[in-house]
């Protein structure tokens, strides 16, 4: 398939540069703690192995930063940080790293007199100083909440665009440029409007693209494939992910599935658009070290398998693995699970229903799924 690409800007990434016509580059991330360096570093060498070009690690405290050091040490691989709440991190771990990626809507929760435009200079300074890049990450689940008041309830594409946007002039007016963007969400048709629109208005900005929680394979992979091969065969997307519920062994079925789908696209072995709109669709996200309780992707699991008599009622049942982004992503499911260490949250829509024991959580669960079957059925 002969595939126009967008003309974006070339970006460096450590050994890999995206954009400006190179190599579309494949990433994942870690799911361990990335204080425990040997976890880490063992699954960072492990995806690096498998074939990502990039390999991201959260870092949420000064702990964590000073393991990014040793981790860097024991790693050839590129390195991006994913800066959770704490903006200033970056100067600490921005030596030892080729990226930052930082999420504009958790900006405001440190510092909070502070204007997000003198954070987003300040993480530009760092990112010069230290001779490496930054990623906009705007996510579907945690989108600045000035922004999102502006539009309905419904429109959840607006905020995220306007604050995509709007970061990318700020970097522009600092004079920095070598960023890239990334607009996610859970929904694939969502991850393809959203990123036609940016790149409409933003041709010269790398894309990383990935439909977040996509959920357990098969279905995380198909629902990828969706959204990549209406973007990339549209010449839109410089960099991507997969992101998979697996247990951590089997974390380089992401670099794999990519690799798969770049090859088919390119290959013109293409499927037709899959209507997500009929029957159950489970979304759940891939694991990252922010996950507080390695039971979430057995959870995950579990749950396919007991909805499972479910599958021909349109309901979306979300299973999200930590404290950060789990609120916000489960808000617009059906039911929705979001994990902390010792308790899963139960939610029915924005709706708090309680929280369970891991033990606990599945007859809970299909107590609701059970009622909502109920309502459509009289419905119906």
């Amino acid at each position: 398939m002969n595939i126009q690409r967008n003309p974006t800007r070339a970006v460096r990434i450590g050994t890999v540069t995206i954009g400006g016509g190179n190599p579309i580059a494949v990433q994942s991330m870690t799911a361990t703690s990335t204080q425990d360096i040997d976890a880490t570093v063992w699954l960072v060498n492990l995806m690096h192995e498998a074939g990502a070009d990039v390999v991201r690690i959260a870092v949420d405290s000064k702990k964590d930063a000073a393991a990014v050091a040793e981790i860097r040490r024991q790693t050839t691989a590129n390195l991006c940080v994913d800066l959770q709440e704490s903006y200033r991190l970056a100067e600490e771990v921005a030596p030892h790293v080729d990226k930052v990626r930082y999420n504009p809507g958790h900006l405001y929760h440190h510092e909070k007199q502070k204007p997000w435009q003198e954070k987003v200079a300040f993480l530009a300074k760092v990112a010069k100083d230290n001779d490496i890049a930054l990623r906009i990450g705007v996510n579907c689940g945690s989108v600045d909440p000035d922004l999102k008041d502006r539009f309905p309830a419904h429109d959840s594409i607006s905020p995220m665009l306007e604050s995509a946007w709007a970061h990318c002039r700020e970097l522009d007016n600092l004079g920095f440029t070598r960023f890239c963007v990334s607009l996610k969400d859970s929904d694939p048709s969502k991850v393809v409007e959203i990123n036609r629109r940016f790149a409409a208005e933003r041709p010269d900005v790398p894309i990383h693209l990935g439909v977040t929680e996509a959920g357990l394979p098969p279905d995380g992979i198909i629902k990828t494939r969706v959204a990549f091969e209406q973007l990339i065969g549209h010449g839109i997307g410089d960099t991507v992910r997969v992101s998979l519920t697996v247990p951590n062994p089997q974390k380089g079925l992401e670099i794999t599935a990519a690799r798969e789908i770049l090859s088919d696209i390119y290959a013109g072995r293409v499927r037709s658009v899959v209507n997500f709109g009929d029957g159950l669709n489970i979304i759940s996200c891939p694991s990252c070290s922010r996950v507080e309780n390695a039971a979430f992707v057995e959870l995950a699991q579990q749950v396919k398998a007991m909805t499972a008599y479910a599958a021909k009622y349109q309901l979306t049942i979300a299973v999200m693995g930590c404290r950060v982004n789990g609120p916000g992503e489960t808000d617009d499911a059906d039911l929705g699970l979001w994990c902390g260490p010792n308790f899963v949250n139960l939610k029915r829509g924005p709706i708090e229903l309680g929280q369970y024991p891991y033990e606990d959580i599945l007859p809970r669960l299909k107590s609701e799924l059970d009622e909502l079957i109920a309502q459509k059925s009289v419905v119906n």
